[in-house]
């Protein structure tokens, strides 16, 4: 079987990489492409999977829309003469555009609700795969699986922290540290929507600072006096800083999931978290029913929530057993991943017959 996989986003690297061993490991011709940023094609690179970079980084809301079209020429050219059998990719517009013209079969993966972009791809998809708590309904070719977008790499099974992997940045594990992320805002689904000021930036790393180390990531340009906080840990040991951590916060919805779903006490900031009814699913159910997530709006109410978790040292150990309870409940997601990728039956009538009705 040949299978195209495509990645826009850090995130999409660590999604994929155990499902590409897998199928490379049994006989299945993979072809890599890449939106190149600030942090995905690097991470290729330090996994060493081979890979081709389609189109550079955007730079505005135009620049983004004038290489998506860039990426999805390229892709179609490239798949053209690859003639996969099933293309894959999370998000996934060009992959439900470029499949049905070379003849393959589309997996889409999806895990962020009410994202306008979704109506590019699910008329033309022939899978779109949601966790089980997705809200939206996407028809016939909707699958929907037992686990969390990210438990295809964090999933107990399929991810071991490794202290050592730290101290050889010069992190030391034992120790009380904190982390942070901040994000750049300027995808297409961010239109209108914002993480924290520099003020709540500051005001959030002090907090941090007065109980331990501070370590921050970030897209996004720090202002002078934050510098000295950067990370050392290269992004390949980025979710052992993260298991390890005291506590997390920022304004990165992947990033505060992957935090809770290690048992890190997290608080996500971000203009989404105004209220469980129109925030996305998978951050409802990580607080409400795992009591792993803390997100809000609200910079000043961000400061109290990580105030409340600082003010009870009990509270690491609380997250460490609560995420127990989510891994003996939820699937290893690369399992899922594979298993869709290589199912056989799936018909394009699918596609052909949702066509038809939308």
């Amino acid at each position: 079987m040949k299978v195209v996989v495509t990645i826009q986003h850090p995130a999409h690297v660590h999604f994929y990489r155990h499902a590409i061993d897998e199928l490379r490991e049994d006989g299945h011709d993979v072809f890599v492409f890449a939106r190149e940023n600030d942090l995905a094609v690097p991470l290729l690179e330090a996994y060493d999977i081979e890979h081709e970079v389609l189109a550079g980084p955007q730079q505005s809301l135009l620049g983004l829309v004038r290489v998506q079209a860039t990426y999805e020429y390229r892709l179609f050219r490239r798949a053209r003469r690859i003639e996969p059998d099933v293309m894959t990719a999370i998000g996934g517009v060009a992959v439900s555009h470029v499949a049905p013209l070379v003849g393959a079969r589309s997996v889409v993966f999806v895990d962020n609700e009410g994202v306008t972009s979704h109506r590019l791809v699910a008329p033309f998809a022939d899978v779109i795969a949601t966790p089980s708590n997705f809200r939206d309904d996407f028809g016939d070719g909707h699958v929907r699986y037992e686990s969390f977008h990210e438990l295809a790499y964090l999933h107990s099974d399929r991810f071991e922290p490794s202290p050592d992997r730290l101290r050889a940045y010069g992190v030391e594990p034992t120790e009380p540290y904190y982390f942070c992320r901040f994000r750049t805002w300027d995808a297409l689904h961010d239109v209108g929507e914002a993480g924290l000021s520099r003020k709540g930036k500051r005001e959030l790393v002090s907090t941090f600072d007065e109980k331990g180390t501070v370590y921050i990531s970030s897209s996004d340009p720090l202002p002078a006096d934050l510098s000295g906080y950067r990370s050392p840990v290269p992004p390949t040991a980025v979710h052992d800083l993260l298991y390890h951590a005291n506590g997390y916060a920022g304004d990165s919805g992947t990033m505060a999931t992957e935090a809770a779903l290690l048992g890190t006490p997290a608080v996500r900031i971000q203009s989404f978290a105004t209220d469980a009814e129109s925030d996305m699913s998978n951050f409802v159910v990580l607080e409400r029913e795992f009591d792993l997530l803390r997100s809000t709006a609200d910079e000043d109410r961000a400061i109290e929530l990580v105030e409340a978790m600082l003010a009870d040292p009990s509270t690491p150990a609380r997250w460490k057993r609560r995420r127990e309870r989510v891994m003996a409940e939820k699937r290893d997601g690369t399992d899922v991943l594979v298993e869709l990728l290589t199912e056989t039956d799936a018909s394009r009538q699918t596609r052909e017959v949702r066509s038809v009705r939308s």
